[in-house]
């Protein structure tokens, strides 16, 4: 069976988009030079579900947030069950403390009251806009971050952008190919495509010089090298144990699970690492839509937290020496309302946290929590129950592509058509 493809997708670029549907085809790999190495590059993880992100970055010295949480608010620094302190206002979930030495070292930092400037909060909206870059338009054919792919500058190659999931995702539909990689340890396993039979035919179908038949064979060779990287992989992160879900499992998009995602990470990193040509990859976690027993320090969001900075921290790890080099963004569709619900719950909200990990934070954004905090107090909320989004996500985004992947004013303004001018100072996200 196989699975649904962009409907932008040419006939030329099957080979490529179809390894979800071929057991995972991915690209060339070649060996690291010096300079290769340091080739700047970008993953992006998506929660799926809408995050509450006032409970992964507290602000616990805004006094309305504990009033307006008498269950589920995260005491402050130094109490039981406390925050882990980043500032004076802001403190961190003490079940992402796997992700507190990249915080200490200058590699992580967060913008606050960050989001769409949509104001809708449909799962299914809010994060086509997320993917497709343009809030409040429906109908974009493509993603921005084939958008993006498109813009790099530099030599493009086929194997520039990685894809982790088992379903194409929106932000990569477009014209420019992209390699998929499934999830889970059997994503490598032998398919279809890998029989001795039906590789010969193959290979006299596409033993011509056209570009068709030279992706073909470059495709194959990709498909093996990924093999061979997968089975001398490290042990997986431990398992953690997820409570039950309380959530809507279309909110999710068949994204998978944070415990899934903490076993697949450090594969996504080791072979972002192992090749060189590799620039930007993807992937989005799903279960984070807690409207029933959400929990404080402990509990279904603590959970599903602890097991996704485990899976940050191990995707850092397979990136091992090119972390220097990478930015890690993570983003959420919309944030949760601000009060806690009649069932120790959060209901959809607006404002969010973005985090941002990766060696070129240090010196700028690592080791701070940025954008204007508009505060929770009543009148300062979106429609009287929301935290007000004050930043744009895409003038999060728009720093890092521009001063990390070195896209120029008329690339970008391709990536995001409808970017807005900016009403805020320009973020210092990086180091110079």
């Amino acid at each position: 069976m196989t699975l649904p493809l962009p409907k932008t997708l040419r006939r030329r670029d099957w080979l490529l988009h179809g390894a979800a549907t071929l057991g995972t085809l991915a690209l060339p790999t070649r060996a690291l030079s010096a300079a290769d190495d340091r080739r700047p590059r970008l993953v992006v993880v998506m929660l799926r579900g809408a995050i509450d992100g006032l409970n992964v970055v507290v602000p616990h010295g805004d006094p309305a947030y504990a009033r307006a949480r008498p269950r589920l608010a995260i005491a402050r620094p130094g109490e039981e069950g406390g925050a882990l302190p980043l500032d004076r206002l802001f403190g961190l979930h003490p079940a992402a403390s796997p992700l507190m030495p990249y915080w200490q070292r200058g590699l992580m930092g967060f913008v606050h009251a960050s989001g769409s400037p949509d104001p809708t909060r449909s799962h299914f909206d809010a994060q086509d806009y997320l993917e497709s870059g343009t809030p409040g338009r429906k109908g974009t054919p493509d993603g921005w971050m084939n958008r993006l792919l498109v813009g790099l500058p530099g030599p493009h190659s086929a194997s520039r952008a990685l894809s982790l999931g088992n379903t194409p995702p929106r932000i990569f539909a477009g014209s420019a190919p992209v390699a998929f990689l499934g999830t889970g340890p059997k994503a490598l396993d032998p398919k279809a495509i890998d029989q001795a039979r039906l590789q010969r035919g193959l290979a006299k179908l596409y033993a011509g010089q056209d570009a068709l038949s030279q992706d073909y064979r470059d495709a194959t060779q990709s498909r093996q090298d990924m093999r061979r990287n997968l089975a001398q992989a490290e042990q997986r992160p431990r398992d953690m144990k997820d409570e039950a879900p309380s959530r809507d499992p279309s909110a999710d998009a068949g994204a998978p699970s944070a415990r899934s995602f903490s076993a697949d990470a450090r594969r996504l990193g080791e072979l972002v690492r192992a090749d060189a040509q590799t620039q930007l990859a993807f992937t989005s976690v799903g279960g984070w839509d807690t409207h029933v027993n959400q929990g404080g320090a402990r509990g279904q969001l603590a959970s599903r937290l602890g097991a996704l900075c485990e899976g940050l921290d191990a995707l850092a790890q397979g990136l091992g020496d090119s972390l220097q080099d990478t930015v890690i963004m993570v983003m959420s569709e919309f944030g949760r309302t601000v009060r806690e619900n009649g069932t120790g719950g959060t209901d959809h909200g607006r404002g969010n946290a973005m985090w941002l990990l990766g060696g070129p934070l240090q010196g700028a954004a690592g080791g701070r929590v940025l954008g204007e905090w508009p505060g929770l107090e009543d009148r300062a909320l979106a429609d009287g129950r929301d935290l007000a989004v004050s930043t744009d996500f895409r003038h999060v985004l728009g720093p890092v592509l521009q001063g990390h992947l070195g896209l120029d004013d008329e690339a970008l303004a391709r990536v995001f058509p409808d970017l807005p001018a900016r009403a805020a100072p320009r973020l210092k996200l990086l180091r110079s």
